[in-house]
């Protein structure tokens, strides 16, 4: 797969320029960038920059803090960076350097972050609102707390200090919520790429392979078309499956048993969320097929209620009413399916939702409801859709054949003017498909 290009500068001076109009003049956005973290002792984890600064900025180096002023005749958008530095540099590799955030990433105005104290009060004076997230980054919501009081302190030598603050996250996580078109590229760039790794370890897969060998083909997928994962990938076999969020990925995968991959990746910030389950020796038993069939529908039948229009929670209902159904025809529910419903009595063997947002975050930000109301589709909206059924090896009541079976179907599917677009169908999900893929392999 050819490499895309990343989201153009433009695109982000435009997003800038769009949530200033939003915040109003007389106010101020602050936005850190995220901290580096430690894995052990003096080990870094892999730096991943925090979404909304890099939403806002493209910008992805710590220890960075964006500013936006609207109306502000010097400069609307100032970001403090670190300075460059030769001899760090050589240890830990380049950095912008202030230059380097005017010149390459279109800051107005920068400074070295080691100025901030200095700088940013004066900034902040005579604003009304500052605009902020508050909780996320804690040791930095103190330092914005101290800036603020810093400036009433000193209101009686007639310095003004903004009077509120505002949730940043209200407005432009909306406005994150809808996604252009150079976005959804990338998205379709990772569920491509997440879906060959479906297709890889579909492939790789064989009785008397163990779960890490099954995840390590999919990192190469990844990795070879320079993504990475955008969550711990879940590849659980057998009885496994039927842990939601199955970690250790060390079993021997069994003949006759089912294997399922929750995994996606992560390109240019952008990620995919695909899950595929699929029997380790290529071949569905007629109990595996039985399930495995509902949730197919299941998922069918969500996504067709993926459409300008429809709410929020559609998908889901109609997710509920196929795996009710098909619980009550495996004999694992018994009663009127309407009344089921009604109970939750799917829950037993389903019970996570039909779905989430989905973006530069894996669980992307976005309200679900608006007021009371459940939020209604619209275009450049992305959301996943992953019905499953999960039976506990040793669950009550349930015939032996059904024990232990655990599987999820899950696509990314984005709202197109007209209805949607299934962004992970590379990756099969019908029965047939996939008994045909891995008898090929």
């Amino acid at each position: 797969m050819a490499r895309l290009k990343s989201i153009p500068r433009a695109e982000f001076a435009r997003r800038r320029r769009h949530l200033m109009r939003l915040m109003g003049r007389d106010s101020i956005a602050i936005v850190p960038a995220a901290p580096v973290r430690l894995r052990n002792n003096d080990v870094e984890y892999a730096y991943r920059q925090d979404s909304d600064f890099h939403y806002l900025t493209g910008f992805d180096e710590p220890e960075s803090v964006a500013i936006l002023i609207p109306g502000r005749a010097h400069a609307e958008y100032v970001l403090f960076v670190r300075d460059r530095d030769p001899a760090r540099e050589t240890w830990d590799g380049r950095r912008a350097g202030p230059a380097g955030a005017t010149r390459d990433y279109d800051a107005d105005d920068a400074f070295p972050i080691g100025d901030i104290d200095e700088i940013l009060p004066g900034l902040l004076e005579n604003r009304e609102k500052v605009y902020y997230v508050m909780g996320v980054h804690p040791d930095f919501d103190q330092r914005v707390v101290g800036w603020v009081n810093g400036l009433r302190a000193q209101s009686k030598h007639g310095r003004h200090a903004p009077q509120e603050f505002v949730a940043l996250d209200h407005v432009l996580h909306d406005l994150r919520l809808f996604k252009s078109r150079g976005e959804l590229d990338m998205m379709r760039a990772a569920a491509r790429i997440g879906a060959a790794a479906h297709v890889r370890a579909m492939r790789a897969c064989a009785p008397g392979r163990h779960e890490f060998e099954i995840a390590a083909e999919i990192t190469h997928e990844f990795r070879r078309h320079n993504a990475d994962h955008s969550y711990l990938p879940i590849v659980g076999g057998g009885e496994n499956a039927c842990i939601l969020h199955y970690r250790e990925n060390d079993a021997v995968l069994r003949d006759g048993d089912l294997l399922l991959i929750d995994a996606g990746c992560e390109y240019q910030s952008y990620a995919s969320d695909i899950t595929r389950t699929f029997p380790v020796n290529g071949r569905f038993t007629a109990a595996q097929r039985a399930v495995y069939d509902i949730v197919f529908e299941a998922n069918v039948a969500a996504t067709a209620k993926v459409r300008p229009g429809n709410h929020w929670n559609e998908p889901h209902d109609a997710a509920v009413r196929v795996i009710t159904q098909g619980l009550v025809r495996l004999g694992l529910l018994k009663g009127r399916v309407p009344a089921l419903e009604k109970a939750q009595a799917y829950k037993r063997y389903f019970m996570h939702r039909t779905g989430h947002w989905l973006g530069m975050d894996v669980h992307d930000v976005g309200d679900y409801k608006v007021g009371e109301q459940w939020r209604v589709f619209e275009p450049g909206m992305v959301l996943t859709i992953e019905p499953g059924i999960y039976i506990p090896a040793h669950a009550r009541g349930v015939p032996k054949r059904l024990r232990g079976i655990g599987v999820r179907i899950e696509d990314d599917v984005a709202v197109t003017r007209n209805g949607c677009e299934v962004l992970t169908d590379g990756a099969p999900k019908a029965a047939d498909e996939v008994e045909a893929l891995m008898g090929a392999a």
